[in-house]
């Protein structure tokens, strides 16, 4: 099978499975919905404030859709394994490069698509109902690149969801390892090394420093989500690694 009949295949899958679609779906939904929601609500800095910052703060439903984005990368490979799929997705396609390959592009190419949406409703959207003089421009520092990036995020995102799912051959197991790891770990580690230094190299942290409009710490914005990008392709590797090593 060529890699575009591949592709055809996998993306029929995430259209026709319903946990996929609403998954991808929520995607857009709780990072825009719950951006638009809190800048219309609390759009403006606290009292005394200094370090408000418009642009994330047009991100907040970004901490639920990246959920999202984990739950669609681990059901679109995890699935896979349930009742032996697998076998059957192997006899179609069975070279497993191939396969694995054209899972990671629809996979990441379908949350881009809803990604780019997400992060400019939540961007426009986000800037328009803040408080009268708190809101900023996408031509102004940081904005455009915290639009392509929380897009990126998103993707990169989903992507190391998917590479673990590969490696545990679950969805529940991938679960139970990333949702601590984004949610639980950074803060954890941040608490313990009180400078936040080992914490700015997890792929929550790091991630999101192209969020900012002037990132603090060691990363910038782009060497930020270069680190990211590092855990994506270390957990899609060993994903890969897997999935040519094991029986299906």
């Amino acid at each position: 099978m060529s890699f575009p009949a591949a592709l055809h295949t996998e993306w029929i899958k995430v259209r026709s499975l319903r946990s996929l679609v609403g998954s991808l779906l929520t995607v857009p939904v709780a990072t825009a919905g719950l951006s638009l929601l809190v800048c219309a609500a609390l759009g403006r800095p606290e009292p005394g404030s200094t370090d408000f910052d418009p642009v994330l703060f047009s991100y907040y439903g970004l901490n639920f859709g990246q959920l999202a984005a984990i739950i669609f990368g681990a059901i679109a490979m995890g699935g896979e394994y349930k009742n032996e799929g697998i076998r059957i997705s192997l006899a179609a396609v069975p070279n497993r490069t191939l396969f694995y390959g054209a899972k990671l592009a629809v996979i990441g190419g379908s949350v881009l698509a809803v990604g780019l949406v997400a992060s400019l409703i939540s961007f426009l959207g986000g800037q328009a109902l803040m408080d009268r003089g708190f809101g900023i421009g996408i031509a102004d520092p940081g904005a455009l690149r915290a639009v392509v990036g929380c897009a990126l995020y998103l993707v990169l995102v989903s992507l190391l969801s998917a590479g673990a799912a590969a490696l545990l051959r679950s969805v529940t197991g991938a679960l139970s390892v990333l949702v601590p790891l984004f949610l639980v770990l950074p803060f954890v580690v941040g608490d313990v090394s009180q400078g936040g230094g080992a914490a700015d190299f997890l792929p929550d942290r790091a991630g999101r420093q192209i969020l900012l409009q002037a990132p603090p710490g060691t990363l910038g914005p782009w060497s930020g989500m270069a680190v990211l990008a590092a855990w994506t392709v270390l957990a899609t590797a060993v994903g890969w690694w897997a999935l040519r090593r094991r029986d299906a």
